[in-house]
């Protein structure tokens, strides 16, 4: 069931002192703008490509990955991923589309490796792995009990 939802974040609690500060965060016209700007380049892409039915990167089916191109870089850490992951061709092309969309988010034309690590991180398998790292990691300090009394 997990496979059928693109993005998966751990929300941490946050801590008083971050909350109660002065320091402002990024305003809602900043964010709202970017993410205009980002569907207006995905409208773009789209609408002269013959992709009418295509509104968003969300949308792209296999023969739209072309707009989703790794540089070397991006390729060897999409491989590595496969491989340590084994994931499926469905979360591959998800993976990409998320990739294409914080990339057009970003401002870029290409698709960075930056922009794979971070649609990488949102994966439910990678969320797992570190779940179970974390746990192996204070298991072995100590600090998870096994509940057996």
């Amino acid at each position: 069931m997990l496979d059928r939802i693109d993005i998966h974040i751990e929300v941490p609690r946050v801590d008083y002192e971050k909350l109660s500060g002065d320091r402002l965060g990024e305003s809602s016209d900043a964010i709202r703008a970017r993410v205009q700007a980002a569907r207006d380049i995905q409208n773009k892409r789209f609408s002269s490509n013959d992709s009418s039915d295509i509104v968003c990167n969300a949308d792209m089916r296999v023969g739209e990955m072309r707009f989703c191109k790794l540089q070397d870089e991006g390729q060897s850490l999409m491989r590595a991923a496969m491989s340590q992951m084994n994931l499926s061709a469905r979360a591959y092309h998800r993976i990409l589309k998320l990739a294409r969309t914080i990339a057009d988010l970003a401002g870029s034309e290409e698709i960075r490796s930056a922009h794979l690590a971070d649609a990488l991180k949102y994966h439910p398998k990678l969320i797992m792995i570190y779940f179970d790292t974390v746990i192996r990691m204070r298991s072995k300090k100590g600090k998870i009990s096994s509940g057996v009394g």
